[in-house]
Formats: structure tokens, C-alpha cells, sequence
């Protein structure tokens, strides 16, 4: 069987997040290869950081949102909802570039970027063209048509490897690597509008923007106050602990990227199953049997995760980093947490406001569980507050779907394997943590 039949829209989509995911990975490890400064990869790194955190809520909530709402118009007929879900997320990119014009001089200073203006300045512009250019994976999701995500990721992010590494490779100054950056940002964008002239209706429709804004606003603030978790946790261990220290926890306190992704990418390709003319019982199944798979490809993983991380943690680093081990183990048992999917069976039944809630109870426990463990277990009890908040979230996303919508838990999770496999991982977790 040739492996383009076995793509689907989940499949299609996680190929895209992880490719995305490995090209940034690499420019960032072949910029370390270049003549570049470690200042210079500094001052790249803040400004990635920077797009990073003025987007990703609203670009996670405004997607998640457009997969409820859409709904796919007659064959042969074209609908506007594609074309009205840009502008908001042009307004929004638009709000995010005027705060770093308004705001140059402080966001420089606080990210030390006070002597490269022009770079700063320069990077304003990818970030506004850049967001409404992440709705592209997600028309051709919601057009069914996953080999085109395949493609579009592997010629985009193909393409930025090229555009931001080759100047710097060939001696150029970092400022040629980020009019690569915009010139792969201006290609998106163009080719977003391409898409939206093919596939959506150019018209403006303030009743669909009313109800895409309804329902994505919670689940923005809902990725916004998820999203600060980590750096409540940094305020946290800076308040009780010194720079060293602070260092060793963030280089533990990174959750495994190949779980993240993937889990994030599934939940996002079944929402729209909801909007479809299907039986609930035939989309709890395919979620079911979905992560269940899921649980037997990464948890055996996360358990080999766990008892090597002591020996490859001083490899990777040094051994001044050894304890970081202890933090990534706590890290890794948030795939507990990670392979269940209330959340898409909430949001696909347009109950955003839950998820806001919720998401607000995870920050309060996330602060008073890392404050009351901090002292007896130190930065290891940080890290337990980060799981702990996350684990309150997702039962009372369990009980509402429960409760609320009446879907009871072994609809759509595989109970006994979960139940068996999350035991040996927390039993794994304890021998190494008090044994190693």
C-alpha cells in the first residue's frame, strides 16, 4: 500500500506539526555551526520568543473556534467563514504589531534587544504577516485534503531552512537570515489568500465573526492562562532559589515535544468530526481507539524516558545539570494527563466557557500546590505543582463531559489500558525517583 493512501487528516496534520516542529530545531542547531555569536543567536531566539508569546493564545483559540463553526457549504457552492475567520486573526496580528511598534523601546530593553533595533523593527513585519498564515494547514483540514497539509509543510518549512540558514552560512549578517524569515511570511500569506479565493466567499459577514468571537474568546484566555503556567513556575523558583538553580530547573522543565504535538494535533483534527453529519458513538469511537494507540506507542517511551534520563542528562549537558533528571521524570508523567480528550469532545460541542474555567482553577492549583511542596521537596515540588494542575484540569474536563453532556469516560477512553499503563509509570517514576 503506498504510504500517501494511509494519510489522513490526523496522520496529515501530525506530519505537519512535527516537521514544523524538527525545522526550527535545526535552525537553531546550525546556527550554533555558523560564524554567529552566541549574542547574535541570542537576539534570533528573543525574537522568536516574542512572536511566540503575543500569538500563540489567540492564534490556538481562534483556530480551535473555526473548527467548530465551519461548516462546509454545498458541492459546487462557497461559503464566507474562511475569509471572515482571516480577519480576525488579521486584526488580532495587527493589534500584536502595533504593541512592538508602540512598545519598542521597553520590549528591547526587557529582552535586551536595545542594539538591534533595526533586526527588532525588521521582525514586526514577519509577525504580522506570519499569524493569519497558521489558518492554511487548517483549510485543508477542514477540506479534507491531508496530503496537501503534507505538502504545504514540507515546501514551507523547507524553504525557511533555506531562507533563514543560507545567508548566515555564507557569512552574512543575522539581518539577511530575517528578511528570509519575511520573505517566507510574505509567500504564506499570499499563499493563504490563494486559498481563500479558491475556497471562501470574500465577503464580510459580522453575524459569523459575532459567533467565531462567542466562541473562541474562551478558549483564547483558556491558552493564555494555560500558557502562563511556566512562567508563574520561573517567578516561583526565582523568589525562593538563586540564578543556578533557576537554570537547573529550566532545563529539566520541559515536557517531551513529540507528546505534546502529537496529542495537540489529534485533538485539533477531530473537532470538526463534531460539525459532520456522524453518530456521537462513531467519533467517541475513532477518538478511543485513536489514543489508544497513542498510550501504547508513548507510554513504554515515557518509562524509558524515565530510567535514562539520570545517565543522559549530564551527556546531553553536564553533570551540574544532573539534577534537571528529576525534573524532566516529573515532566514526563504529564502524558498521563496528555492522551485523554475531554477537552475535544467540549469544544466540539461549542461548551467553550468550561475550558476557560477550568484553565483558571489550573493556575490556582498550579501556584498553591507548588508553594506548598516547594519546602519539603524543593524545585521538585514546582515541578509536581505543574502536574498536579494539569491532572485537576483534566478531571473536571472528565466529569463535566460526564455530567454535563452525559458522556461517560469509556466512550472515549480506553479505561483499562490507560488505568494499567498510567500505574506502571507512576510506580516506574517512584523507584527511580527515591532509588536512583
Amino acid at each position: 500500500m503506498k504510504i500517501s493512501k494511509q494519510i489522513n487528516n490526523t496522520s496529515g496534520l501530525q506530519f505537519f506539526q512535527l516537521f514544523r516542529y524538527a525545522i526550527l530545531l535545526l535552525i537553531g542547531i546550525l546556527f550554533t555551526k555558523t560564524s554567529l555569536t552566541t549574542s547574535e543567536i541570542g537576539f534570533y531566539e528573543s525574537l522568536i520568543f516574542l512572536a511566540s508569546a503575543l500569538s500563540f493564545f489567540w492564534i490556538s483559540g481562534l483556530v480551535q473556534s473555526l473548527l467548530v463553526v465551519y461548516k462546509e457549504p454545498e458541492k459546487g457552492k462557497k461559503s464566507p467563514e474562511l475569509f471572515n475567520a482571516f480577519l480576525l486573526m488579521l486584526f488580532f496580528s495587527l493589534l500584536a504589531f502595533i504593541v512592538i511598534r508602540v512598545f519598542t523601546g521597553n520590549i528591547c530593553n526587557y529582552l535586551n534587544l536595545s542594539g538591534e533595533t533595526d533586526l527588532y523593527k525588521l521582525f514586526s513585519w514577519y509577525i504580522l504577516l506570519i499569524s493569519p498564515s497558521y489558518l492554511i494547514e487548517y483549510i485543508f483540514l477542514l477540506k479534507n485534503k491531508p496530503k496537501n497539509i503534507v505538502l504545504y509543510g514540507l515546501i514551507s518549512y523547507s524553504l525557511q531552512l533555506l531562507l533563514v540558514v543560507l545567508p548566515v552560512l555564507f557569512g552574512y549578517a543575522l539581518i539577511n537570515s530575517i528578511y528570509g524569515l519575511v520573505v517566507i511570511a510574505i509567500l504564506r500569506f499570499l499563499w493563504l489568500i490563494r486559498l481563500l479565493i479558491k475556497y471562501s466567499v470574500i465577503k464580510v459577514s459580522f453575524s459569523y465573526i459575532k459567533n467565531h468571537i462567542s466562541l473562541g474568546y474562551p478558549l483564547i484566555f483558556s491558552s493564555l492562562l494555560s500558557g502562563s503556567g511556566e512562567y508563574i513556575d520561573g517567578l516561583i523558583i526565582s523568589n525562593y532559589f538563586d540564578s543556578a538553580t533557576f537554570a537547573i530547573f529550566r532545563f529539566g522543565a520541559k515536557e517531551f515535544p513529540l507528546f505534546l504535538i502529537l496529542a495537540n494535533a489529534f485533538s485539533n483534527s477531530m473537532i470538526p468530526e463534531f460539525s459532520k453529519d456522524l453518530e456521537i458513538g462513531i467519533i467517541l469511537g475513532k477518538i478511543k481507539r485513536n489514543s489508544l494507540k497513542l498510550i501504547y506507542y508513548f507510554f513504554p517511551i515515557s518509562i524509558i524516558l524515565i530510567i535514562t534520563s539520570h545517565y543522559f542528562y549530564p551527556i546531553v549537558f553536564n553533570k551540574d545539570f544532573s539534577e534537571s533528571a528529576d525534573i524532566f521524570n516529573v515532566y514526563v508523567l504529564l502524558i498521563i494527563t496528555r492522551f485523554i480528550f475531554p477537552q475535544t469532545i467540549i469544544i466540539g460541542h461549542k461548551n467553550t466557557k468550561i475550558m476557560m474555567i477550568s484553565s483558571l482553577i489550573e493556575i490556582i492549583v498550579n501556584v498553591s500546590v507548588s508553594l506548598l511542596l516547594i519546602k519539603p521537596f524543593g524545585i521538585v515540588g514546582v515541578a509536581f505543582g505543574t502536574l498536579a494542575a494539569y491532572s485537576v484540569e483534566k478531571i473536571i474536563l472528565v466529569f463535566y463531559a460526564n455530567f454535563k453532556l452525559k458522556i461517560k469516560p469509556g466512550q472515549y477512553i480506553p479505561i483499562f489500558q490507560y488505568i494499567l499503563l498510567s500505574f506502571i509509570l507512576i510506580v516506574v517514576f517512584i523507584g527511580v525517583l527515591f532509588f536512583v
